[in-house]
């Protein structure tokens, strides 16, 4: 029997941690149709044929933000076979309030309690059986982190599918909103039993004034006027508002069933405790930007110093011996002159070149990684609130350039979750001002060869500059296109935890998969076309110099472009113009015009192309200037029209021309 289960909880209630330990390796990634908002899908382990599909983190089933209503629509659309419901023990009691508006939906469903080892180290109880009869459904107590309880989890979610065993509490009204909800419920049942929804979870929300519930219920004019006076009466009498009359119910419910099933020894946990003391020193008003500044620093030292050059040279070593075997080996077989030279200068030279900083960027989301799990980087995301509301955004909008620091396609979809269409768009516009993580081996290359003994501050420089650029260039849009004010921002700071050896090792193959598809394929596709196009004139004959190729041509034509930064060469303007494909295409053309196999024999080649100056005003450019395809493939999507997204790319290389052309200026001035 085929089971599909929805991973359904709170954010930061460790829910990417349950479900790399429900799948494993056994997950795939997506979006969900029609909608940019990431899903990610899997079998568990043991169980072929059981899928859990981990929908995004949220806290209400209210149309607030996307993320609900992809959730909300994959239950009521969709219809999956059970919920998975994670929630956080610690804060049992807020989480708990989207846990009674899933048992609305009348799906089969299980309650994963999860921190219970965190709970037990504090003289916490709860009574398991307790909460279980109260709230109708099977709870499981696991500890995601630890691996504990998620067989019992499992088995207890099968179990509970394959009987078909639905909540067996919804009513947890009384008064006024009692009398209201069951009217309601009565007069919709016939729409909501068309539209498959249960007609108590749509009697609360059109009591919340869900517009997208109203539609799809198709009420008559009478039937909805009806409604509005029912829920008019019910204000009237309770002396307050729709929605708040259902938060104040669930809430009540809620108070009242952890004092029976809940005990505590202490107000809070030594988690919570040990987290606030952190939390002086990190989110300090005068300290956490400077001391954020600190931690990045030693990030990229460590990264593009001691550990990563050693890694990288010895990976390099690696891919040298490769070429070198399959140069002789090719000559051996007295492979034709043309094939060769597509071979080794042009797929060995160009993908090698890419994969030598590998080790550079596992490395980097490693340390990031593990930021990220341990909760930092929302304390980050907290500091940021004050400084980009001054520009007029919210620190809400910090979270998707966070994102663009990996990778701006997934940053410029997360913008979805901005409530604001104005945040939205500025916002979309910033990202990739961003620094990606496809430009790093550009950054590796580029230090190494002119800047080796200062490669963390270049890199801090570089990363610092794009944030930046990234405020400025937000002062400039409130000004001129955005004008208004950014919406308010309130997120939940988790508890400082350890973070889990297993999830940061995920998250680091998963970069590094990803890295490999690309150097592969688009990177693998790009060296052959540079070296097609360096190879050959326009008439087709293959050319003994590169400067007479089509490629040159082409480079000569937007070379004097970048005369006033410093690099007017021609292969400096290609590798430019490549890198809209992917950005780690720049050091494959580098790579393939050069004739050096990879990353390390390229290096000290590049003295001929560029001063350190020079060098570094690239890099500004490199950083600022339009993403590659998929991105613009992206901001097109998300802005609504080709004609945009080709102004703002516009904007954002002429962002970049200016930057670059104030740092080469000023580094004249300066004598460097």
């Amino acid at each position: 029997m085929k089971l599909t289960f929805a991973l359904i909880g709170n954010q930061n209630s460790g829910k990417t941690t349950l479900f790399n330990q429900l799948t494993g390796s056994n997950q795939h990634v997506g979006n969900f149709p029609g909608v940019t908002v990431e899903k990610k899908e899997g079998n568990i382990r043991k169980y072929k044929n059981t899928t859990v599909v981990d929908l995004p983190g949220i806290y209400s089933l209210s149309p607030y933000s996307s993320e609900e209503v992809v959730t909300r629509d994959f239950i009521l659309k969709d219809k999956p076979d059970g919920i998975i419901n994670i929630a956080d023990a610690t804060n049992i009691e807020r989480n708990l309030y989207l846990t009674l508006q899933l048992t609305e939906l009348n799906v089969p469903m299980v309650l994963a309690l999860n921190m219970m080892d965190e709970i037990e180290s504090n003289g916490i109880f709860i009574d398991i059986k307790k909460l279980q009869a109260e709230l109708g459904i099977p709870v499981v107590p696991i500890s995601a982190s630890k691996n504990d309880g998620i067989e019992e989890l499992i088995e207890t979610a099968i179990k509970t599918c394959e009987q078909h065993t639905l909540p067996q509490k919804h009513d947890f009204c009384s008064g006024e909103l009692h009398k209201a909800i069951h009217a309601i419920a009565h007069i919709v049942e016939d729409h909501a039993k068309k539209a498959g929804v249960p007609p108590r979870f749509a009697a609360t929300k059109l009591i919340e004034g869900d517009a997208p519930m109203m539609k799809t219920l198709a009420l008559h004019k009478n039937e909805i006027d009806l409604i509005n006076i029912m829920v008019s009466d019910m204000e009237h009498s309770l002396g307050t508002y729709r929605d708040a009359a259902l938060a104040d119910m669930r809430y009540a419910y809620i108070e009242v069933l952890c004092a029976n099933a809940v005990t505590k020894q202490h107000g809070e946990t030594k988690e919570q405790l040990r987290s606030l003391q952190i939390d002086a020193l990190l989110t300090h008003k005068y300290l956490a930007i400077p001391i954020f500044l600190v931690i990045m620093l030693s990030v990229f030292w460590f990264t593009f110093g001691v550990l990563g050059t050693a890694l990288s040279d010895l990976f390099s070593a690696g891919i040298d011996y490769v070429t070198q075997a399959a140069d002789t080996l090719l000559t051996q077989l007295d492979i034709s002159e043309g094939l060769h030279s597509l071979i080794i200068d042009g797929v060995f030279a160009g993908v090698g070149s890419v994969l030598s900083f590998l080790p550079t960027i596992v490395i980097l989301f490693f340390f990031l990684s593990l930021l990220e799990d341990s909760g930092y980087m929302a304390r980050v995301a907290f500091v940021m609130d004050k400084l980009l509301r001054k520009v007029g955004l919210s620190g809400r909008s910090f979270v998707p350039m966070l994102i663009g620091f990996g990778c701006s396609v997934p940053a410029i979809m997360a913008t979805r979750t901005l409530a604001s269409d104005r945040d939205r768009k500025m916002t979309i516009l910033l990202v990739p001002f961003m620094s990606c993580s496809a430009k790093l081996p550009i950054y590796a290359m580029f230090t190494a060869a002119f800047f080796p003994d200062n490669g963390a501050i270049v890199m801090m420089a570089l990363y610092l500059m794009g944030m930046i650029t990234g405020i400025l260039s937000a002062i400039l849009l409130r000004h001129t296109r955005f004008h208004g004010k950014a919406v308010p921002f309130i997120m939940e700071l988790p508890s400082y935890r350890f973070p889990s050896a297993k999830s940061v090792l995920l998250h680091m193959w998963e970069k590094a998969k990803d890295f490999l598809v690309r150097a592969f394929t688009i990177i693998f596709l790009a060296t052959i076309i540079i070296w097609f196009l360096q190879s050959f004139d326009f008439r087709f004959h293959m050319v003994a110099d590169s400067g007479d190729s089509i490629l040159a041509s082409i480079g000569r034509l937007i070379a004097p472009l970048f005369r006033p930064l410093g690099f007017s060469d021609w292969r400096a303007a290609t590798a430019l113009l490549t890198g809209l494909t992917a950005k780690e295409a720049v050091v494959s053309t580098f790579a393939v015009l050069m004739g050096a196999g990879d990353g390390d024999a390229l290096i000290p080649i590049l003295g001929q192309l560029f001063t350190p100056l020079a060098a570094f005003s690239f890099l500004t450019f490199t950083l600022l200037y339009m993403p590659c395809v998929a991105a613009m493939a992206a901001v097109r999507r998300e802005l609504g029209s080709f004609k945009k997204a080709v102004l703002a790319m516009g904007y954002q290389t002429a962002i970049a021309w200016v930057v670059a052309f104030v740092v080469f200026t000023a580094g004249k001035v300066m004598g460097f």
